[in-house]
């Protein structure tokens, strides 16, 4: 199967390189990407970029270069829900958008021809599930062109997505742009920072200051079992 794994951040893209074997550095488009082996998959890893804009293109950018049987999103994610704490792992059934809104008529977070909820890769979940410990969860994850910091902010996405357990900026964008190209989805996040439970940017902050590595090593674990 060939793989491909879009991170937003450089420090991000940083942390899953070493699960690479016989890594080679490669462009697509001017985009510096990096191809190697886990397990007995071929993989591409690239940066997206942050916010919906960016992930989006580079997703479209990497299908149309890579052409991936599977796109993965990892990284980061605030959490949602008073159950994620920092360092739990999120492998997403569901990405929605906590931002949109088309006008009357419409319904929050329903991108007009789009699902309101776009489902992950059955295979991944359902992998991920098989061999879940207990530091993974499995829900909604929500997307939105903005770092989440305040309580009334996690307030208002619950109030639309109460079952939501985590938020990020790239997701959601990421899994449209897929979904548009026919291209299954996944999305392995871990929680660094909880909006509305304590000073998130505090923990953000040290998230990175602790070399979080062991977290993203659950990625090749993920690939190597599918």
């Amino acid at each position: 199967m060939k793989i491909g794994i879009l991170a937003a951040m450089d420090k991000e893209v940083a942390l899953l390189l070493p699960l690479i074997e016989n890594m080679s550095e490669v462009d697509f488009d001017g985009r510096k990407a990096y191809t190697g082996k886990v397990g007995n998959h071929e993989v591409c890893v690239m940066k997206c970029g942050i916010g919906k804009v960016s992930s989006a293109l580079n997703a479209y950018r990497m299908i149309d270069a890579f052409h991936p049987d599977l796109i993965i999103n990892s990284g980061v994610a605030g959490g949602a829900d008073a159950s994620m704490k920092v360092g739990s792992l999120l492998v997403a059934t569901e990405a929605a958008y906590h931002d949109v809104w088309c006008g009357p008529g419409t319904k929050w977070g329903h991108m007009d021809g789009m699902p309101k909820r776009f489902v992950m890769s059955p295979a991944v979940v359902e992998s991920c599930r098989s061999n879940a410990s207990n530091d993974i969860r499995f829900g909604l994850i929500c997307s939105g062109d903005r770092f989440i910091s305040r309580v009334e902010e996690v307030e208002f996405i619950k109030e639309n997505y109460p079952d939501a357990l985590a938020c990020d900026m790239e997701s959601a964008s990421i899994a449209q742009a897929c979904y548009d190209c026919g291209v299954p989805f996944a999305v392995v996040r871990v929680v660094s920072d909880t909006p509305g439970q304590a000073d998130n940017i505090s923990q953000y902050k040290n998230f990175w200051n602790e070399a979080p590595e062991k977290t993203f090593k659950s990625i090749k674990s993920i690939i190597e079992n599918l």
